[in-house]
């Protein structure tokens, strides 16, 4: 597939979520027995809905406490992500073991104290444990991928030139961030 088949792709898609996320703008409010599918951005192809944010605050995979949007800074953390996972695919860094993934996955499960309030917690959030590992896993090729390319920094350091290169990563990209505050769970 050539580089400009592959951006009108790119190209339809976007449209095409813009569209869907413009026309459910306009539609009143879900009850809460509905399931109802908001989708607050598109980030380099990827699609990021309401229910993305409300499974990363729940599952504590992001923590936006205190800010005083939480699901604004949740929602900036996932089209962060999204980039810099976006970035993590056109290198490929090695997979993280299963070890790893499991380990991960332990830990998330840890915080509900009990496995029904953990599988509550999934099935609020709509996921189920094997979508919890494959995020889980993606995140730690992102970790792996951030340790390799910033390698040698301190901490404090690094952290400022990943925060840079993320900014740099939302300048060059095509984000279309359909938040209002409105759309809060």
């Amino acid at each position: 597939m050539t580089r400009a088949t592959r951006a009108l792709g790119r190209w339809r898609i976007r449209n095409t979520i813009l569209c869907l996320g413009v026309s459910l703008t306009f539609v009143g409010p879900a009850r809460a027995d509905e399931i109802f599918v908001r989708v607050l951005a598109v980030v380099a192809g990827d699609v990021i809905m309401l229910s993305d944010v409300r499974a990363a605050r729940d599952l504590g995979l992001v923590n936006a406490t205190a800010a005083a949007d939480p699901d604004r800074a949740v929602l900036s953390q996932l089209i962060d992500r999204a980039l810099v996972l976006d970035e993590v695919d056109r290198y490929a860094p090695p997979e993280p073991g299963l070890d790893a993934v499991e380990q991960a996955f332990n830990a998330v499960r840890t915080r509900f104290g009990s496995a029904q309030g953990f599988a509550a917690a999934l099935a609020r959030v709509g996921l189920d444990e094997r979508q919890l590992r494959a995020t889980l896993r993606q995140n730690l090729r992102i970790r792996a991928y951030l340790d390799q390319r910033f390698a040698g920094e301190t901490p404090e350091r690094g952290e400022a030139i990943i925060a840079a290169w993320v900014a740099s990563l939302r300048g060059r990209s095509t984000i279309v961030d359909l938040y209002t505050p409105a759309q809060r769970p």
